[in-house]
């Protein structure tokens, strides 16, 4: 039976710099696949080519190829990333410059049509009105200050790029999916509205996008690992009839089971039955998860649906500045310590737009990770405000306070540097609307255009409609008394991640007692009362019975996330963790049905 082997090798930017050498080396592979971006990366990347206009690519993919290229002379699969970012023709330029002194002949092709900032314009007179989809804001609200606008690009024209002979494919903002989709797709020869398949591909993209979190990293039960200095990045075996098996590169540490496996299938995907994509739209709630061997789990029954007739847009607009600074508190009453000191700095300062004192080491997590008596706090202060000349006096105060406070403070880093932010706009365009492009480079270095091209016309759908199944808890039901009260982690697994100002928590039964248990109890009101410190808007909750598991989405539970947010964790990564240690009445045959750690 035909099969593809494709193997990743970083799940963001700023990813194991080893990790692509590793892959290359070990993990005889056809594809390899590099994930860089995220939400944020984007206005990163637009900063760097306002300055240089050559730039606005993740430099550190070229870097992680000069580190593999002795591996490469053995073996060179095919490469398919997004680090060309903003500027994928010059990420292409850098690697085709650097491969041809290394004395390698390949093709490389860069796709690019997702960068829509020029374009905006246009696409507004044609339909596209922008609105922001978390708040329903209309576009008008950041008019003037758009910065970075775009497109969650499919696999097309990844897969065009393959048909005409590319080793090696560089996109800007295609979806993280696409990256194994492309490669899927191209060698098992589907069309685009084989959507069970397609949407196969796409689960299996989304498992390893992000690096080693289904081999090992951010896992519940953590401990089991062994050598993480050596952790195996995730590799695909993906078969003609749809199903695929997950595994790493025999030699490497960490660990793919169902439950790193399940982890990762849970991880921010908001509506299960609808987990959008501009490929296919994924029903995760039929798909089976069954372990073979050690490091080998087998993913099957996937089912698909029509593409949406939009792409998802990441847009950033200018909304001010922002400033971070820090002291250390140590010694006795170091909590009565801090807020002293954070009463002093905020009452020498003007009001600002928004300010946020978190006490890391305390309560900086929110009170469910609260410790009430700590002997140290690294006090961190931080201000937003549309007016850069008070974040300048915010940042002059803070370091004056390790001589005018109470005893036991001492500085921590320089003088804050104050800094432009850039918000998070998710809107969506019409694909129909875009257009893209292929670019080859040859190793002279030059670009040449070898495709213009919309994207495919087929049947779509605009169904994105969610499911709730919710389930209220009154505190007069009646539960066994035979049992004990314990930390969620007993019963349970758990990873947490952003979706704009939003976060997705999802939990996994440890078995079929436990997940019946948490089905009756666990609803969005407990979640509520547990967390009312962090979510200020509603809690939905998703079932995946296939997968013993529930997906709880925390609206407006970051500080407006991403770089408009205060908070320690703005990416809700650690909420998980607090879930985990949570504490519930079990009752014992509950107890008794699972692996107690």
């Amino acid at each position: 039976m035909k099969k593809v082997r494709i193997g990743n090798s970083s799940g963001f930017w700023g990813d194991e710099p080893m990790a692509m050498e590793r892959q290359v080396r070990m993990g005889r592979l056809d594809y390899l696949s590099a994930d860089y971006l995220a939400e944020v990366s984007m206005s990163i990347l637009a900063k760097q080519q306002a300055r240089d206009e050559q730039l606005g690519y993740v430099t550190d993919f070229v870097e992680h190829v000069q580190l593999s290229l002795e591996a490469l002379k053995t073996h060179f699969p095919k490469i398919v990333t997004n680090a060309g970012g903003n500027n994928p023709i010059a990420c292409a330029k850098a690697l085709q410059a650097l491969l041809s002194e290394a004395g390698f002949k390949k093709k490389v092709i860069a796709v690019t049509g997702d960068n829509i900032i020029t374009k905006v314009p246009e696409l507004r007179q044609v339909g596209n009105t922008f609105s922001n989809l978390e708040t329903g804001e209309g576009f008008e609200e950041m008019s003037g200050r758009l910065r970075t606008a775009n497109a969650y690009t499919s696999s097309e024209g990844i897969v065009k790029a393959l048909e005409m002979g590319a080793d090696i494919v560089i996109c800007g903002r295609a979806s993280d999916s696409a990256l194994a989709i492309g490669p899927i797709k191209h060698e098992m020869g589907w069309s685009s509205d084989q959507w069970d398949l397609m949407a196969s591909a796409m689960v299996a993209g989304h498992l390893i996008e992000c690096g080693t979190q289904v081999t090992g990293g951010n896992y519940t039960d953590w401990k089991d690992i062994k050598g993480w200095h050596h952790m195996g990045y995730p590799i695909v075996e993906f078969f003609e009839d749809g199903y695929f098996i997950v595994t790493k590169a025999p030699g490497t540490s960490g660990v793919v089971n169902e439950w790193t496996v399940k982890e990762q299938l849970v991880y921010e995907i908001a509506d299960p039955e609808n987990y959008m994509g501009p490929d296919v739209i994924a029903d995760l709630t039929t798909l089976e998860v069954t372990w073979i061997s050690m490091d080998q789990v087998m993913v099957k029954g996937v089912k698909g649906k029509p593409a949406p007739d939009t792409w998802k847009v990441s847009m950033a607009y200018h909304d001010g500045y922002r400033a971070t600074g820090h002291v250390v508190v140590g010694g006795a009453e170091a909590h009565l310590k801090a807020e002293t000191l954070k009463e002093i700095l905020w009452n020498r300062l003007p009001d600002f737009d928004k300010t946020r004192t978190s006490f890391i080491g305390s309560d900086a997590l929110g009170q469910s990770l609260k410790n009430p008596d700590p002997k140290e706090i690294l006090l961190q202060f931080t201000a937003f405000d549309q007016a850069q000349e008070k974040l300048n006096q915010f940042s002059k105060e803070v370091a004056g306070l390790i001589l005018s406070g109470p005893q036991g403070v001492a500085a921590y880093g320089g003088r804050p540097k104050v800094q432009e932010v850039m918000a998070y706009w998710p809107t969506l365009v019409f694909k129909k609307d875009l257009e893209l492009g292929l670019w080859e480079v040859d190793d002279k270095g030059k670009a040449s255009n070898v495709l213009t091209f919309h994207p495919e016309a087929m049947k779509t759908s605009t169904d994105s409609s969610h499911r709730s199944k919710t389930t209220t808890i009154s505190l007069s039901v009646q539960v066994p008394t035979n049992g004990a009260e314990v930390p969620l982690d007993n019963i349970c697994l758990a990873r947490s991640g952003d979706k704009g100002n939003s976060i997705n928590l999802g939990v996994i039964a440890r078995s079929r007692l436990a997940y019946e248990y948490i089905h009756k109890y666990l609803t969005p009101d407990l979640l509520k009362r547990w967390f009312s410190d962090i979510c200020e808007g509603e809690i939905m909750r998703y079932e995946l019975e296939n997968l013993l598991a529930l997906n709880f989405v925390l609206h407006e539970s970051l500080d407006g996330g991403g770089t408009r947010s205060g908070r320690l964790d703005p990416q809700g990564k650690m909420l998980a963790s607090a879930f985990l240690q949570k504490r519930m009445f079990v009752p014992k045959s509950v107890m008794d049905s699972v692996l107690i750690k």
